[in-house]
């Protein structure tokens, strides 16, 4: 049987309002518990967040949206839907990839449309090769979900399923990119569904081929983009949670967390003392760690997942070969990933993601101009360039950058920049981000499924972890799990009347 946590459990704190921390909420509040939400920012999102600035309105982390019906299922914890509260827009295509050597492709997520494009970019063969990735990714999908990815793990033991042997059948143990390999012959086409392992902080040629499950959100799923941006997502989990009950406290940050025994007690800010019977902590691990007072004991040290800078550029123009996202391949591949998790090195060749949201949402910019996201992945601080180094290089690092995509194409773009904010491993360093990557930690096999921190602590029995650093991991349809699991450690399944938790306005104002 799960564990959950023992004893009383009527009021929750959660700390942090990212998407996690909203998504436990909805799910604690769904169960009848009262909850309080603290967040140090003055607005929810976490990662998630939204700068304006000269008229546009930047998302600050994710621009992907990708499985929606999980955020649907923490706004129905509260009687809430998705729809009611965003307007989504799904993205066709899902993604353009462009290569060195010119060309490109439309990756659709629908099936006819996407065999289509795979026949006329590399021919019959490779059309044919992918009906069956589809069909490899859509069983792969089946068996993780249920059994590996939407569950609380206690022990490895918890792997021991009929899925385990049905995940090892489908060559889930072996290597994404031979496994890739077996159903593509085209580079092209299999960078297109192998790069995403770059998300779980591991090179496609290391990668367990079980995270082809990405591809399958980005390439299968569906890919969406909401109104309003990404943050509209956030927003509308904190309104949501805001009318179902919750105590939402912006602007305040924890300082400590009080203790009685192996029991959190209360949870201090700066402002307040606000006594709880459990507390979700969202933060990155080296913060929770902190106010635990305790990391788990692990053989090896944690490894992160690489870092990016990322260039949010608002702009006076856009260019016609830009789909909502593109990813623009440079000629390199295997080097690229040793620069990023092995030697330290900034890409010689990099491959960016381009996002240009306005493409969507004219909206998200004042009138005839347009917003550029520009991720370029690099080493974490704790194997490349430190935090310090990186005052030095950002400049420099900019301009090369623009320099780059001047030349594959976007011509004119550092002319073309009227607003721009340029972040790098030294902001999210700042942030609290272990190894200044917003990505925490890697999912290498020793820190997967059971063996990747857990959302329970050893020593405090009332504390669960939800964020990208414990389980499930990276991503946002994870984060969004790792609230719901988190939530479940708590009520154990138990549903109580939403009306019973539902304390007095003077009530939650004490």
């Amino acid at each position: 049987m799960t564990r959950t946590v023992p004893g009383r459990t009527d009021h929750v704190v959660v700390v942090g309002a990212g998407l996690s921390g909203l998504a436990a909420a909805l799910h604690l509040l769904g169960a009848g518990r009262r909850v309080t939400v603290v967040e140090r920012d003055l607005s929810p999102g976490g990662r998630a967040g939204l700068l304006e600035r000269g008229g546009y309105r930047i998302d600050t982390g994710p621009t992907v949206l990708t499985m929606p019906h999980l955020v649907d299922e923490a706004f129905a914890a509260v009687g809430e839907s998705l729809s009611r509260r965003v307007d989504l827009v799904p993205l066709h295509p899902a993604y353009r990839a462009q290569f060195a050597d010119g060309s490109s492709l439309d990756v659709h997520t629908g099936a006819e449309a996407m065999e289509a494009e795979v026949e006329r970019f590399a021919g019959a063969r490779e059309a044919v090769g992918y009906r069956r990735l589809r069909a490899w990714l859509e069983q792969l999908h089946r068996v993780q979900m249920r059994r590996f990815i939407d569950v609380n793990f206690d022990s490895p033991f918890g792997l021991l399923t009929p899925d385990l042997a049905r995940l090892a059948a489908l060559g889930g143990f072996g290597r994404l990119d031979a496994r890739i390999g077996r159903f593509l012959h085209d580079e092209r086409l299999r960078r297109v569904f192998s790069f995403q392992s770059l998300y779980a902080g591991v090179s496609p040629a290391r990668a367990m081929a079980a995270y082809a499950v990405i591809a399958y959100m980005d390439t299968v799923a569906g890919v969406y983009f909401p109104r309003g941006g990404m943050h509209a997502v956030p927003r509308a989990m904190a309104d949501a949670a805001a009318e179902a009950g919750a105590d939402l406290r912006f602007g305040e940050t924890v300082t400590r967390l009080e203790r009685s025994g192996d029991r959190v007690t209360a949870v201090v800010t700066a402002q307040d003392r606000i006594a709880c019977d459990a507390v979700v902590l969202t933060p990155d691990l080296p913060v929770v760690y902190g106010l635990l007072g305790r990391a788990p004991k692990r053989p090896v040290g944690l490894r992160f997942s690489p870092s990016a800078v990322v260039l949010h550029a608002g702009t006076d123009r856009t260019w016609p070969q830009l789909a909502h996202h593109t990813i623009s391949f440079g000629a390199a591949w295997r080097r690229t990933f040793t620069e990023l998790t092995e030697t330290g090195r900034l890409m010689s060749d990099p491959s960016l993601l381009i996002t240009c949201p306005t493409a969507t949402d004219p909206g998200l910019a004042p009138p005839g101009r347009h917003l550029h996201y520009i991720l370029a992945p690099c080493p974490n601080t704790a194997l490349g360039p430190g935090a310090t180094e990186w005052s030095e290089l950002a400049a420099g690092y900019r301009h090369g950058l623009l320099t780059e995509l001047d030349r594959r194409g976007l011509d004119g773009i550092a002319s073309a920049v009227e607003e721009e904010c340029l972040v790098t491993p030294a902001d999210w360093q700042a942030r609290g981000h272990a190894a200044g990557s917003p990505f925490s930690a890697a999912h290498t096999f020793t820190q997967t499924g059971p063996f990747r921190p857990r959302n329970l602590v050893r020593g405090t029995v009332n504390a669960v972890l939800a964020g990208c650093g414990t389980t499930p991991g990276v991503g946002v349809p994870t984060v969004l799990l790792s609230g719901k699991l988190a939530a479940a450690r708590i009520t154990g399944g138990d549903r109580r009347p939403r009306s019973a938790a539902r304390p007095s306005r003077e009530r939650r104002a004490v």
